[in-house]
């Protein structure tokens, strides 16, 4: 971890959003340490290209740094940043051709190596050069699946079933109801079954519970 990335975790978030908010550049520096891998994952998982991920990334935090100061309640900028980071996956991907072949989906890591994470395996774990290549296979096909679920459907699943959020986060961050999410997300998992099967893929090859 790097010494920026410590200090930054002896303050609690509300301070340093705060601070961020009165123009404090070194508290916004932090905020961005803090929440630069999370959103480049999130935006990764939408989108699965590395250098629209890292765009997304980037326009995302330069939103924030411009409108923090309308942020009316701190304990809100969870949902907040992730709203404004979905309004950009959402304008990229109707830019993204679906003719391109959706690329082998990695994270990053607090040091921006790249990762990936499979089903029970601790976070943060390298990516391992002779993973089986019917595994990535296998990856590519289920993001390839989720590239072509409705929009909204689509951010569901990833909120809800990758970055482990409740149905209330949700809604806040689509300005939606609870109940609709929900149905986003029943009619979402539903399509992308349908369509790993019709591949003849099923959770148990898959490794992920739909």
């Amino acid at each position: 971890m790097h010494a920026n990335q410590v200090r930054s975790a002896m303050v609690p978030l509300e301070i340093l959003i705060e601070k961020a908010m009165t123009g404090d550049e070194s508290s916004f520096n932090q905020l961005v340490n803090l929440w630069y891998k999370r959103i480049y994952n999130y935006a990764l998982k939408q989108c699965s290209y590395e250098d629209v991920a890292a765009d997304i990334t980037q326009r995302t935090f330069i939103a924030v740094f411009k409108n923090l100061k309308k942020l009316k309640d701190v304990g809100s900028f969870k949902p907040w940043i992730y709203r404004i980071a979905t309004n950009f996956c959402h304008q990229e991907g109707r830019k993204i051709s679906r003719s391109k072949t959706v690329p082998f989906t990695m994270t990053q890591n607090d040091d921006g190596e790249s990762t990936v994470k499979e089903e029970g395996e601790a976070e943060g774990v390298l990516f391992n050069p002779e993973m089986s290549y019917r595994q990535q296979e296998l990856e590519k096909i289920l993001f390839g699946c989720l590239q072509e679920l409705p929009k909204d459907q689509r951010s569901v699943i990833i909120m809800k079933e990758y970055e482990g959020m409740k149905f209330r986060e949700i809604a806040e961050i689509l300005k939606t109801s609870e109940n609709t999410v929900k149905t986003w997300l029943y009619r979402g998992l539903k399509l992308l079954r349908q369509q790993l099967e019709e591949k003849s893929i099923t959770k148990e090859t898959l490794s992920y519970e739909i």
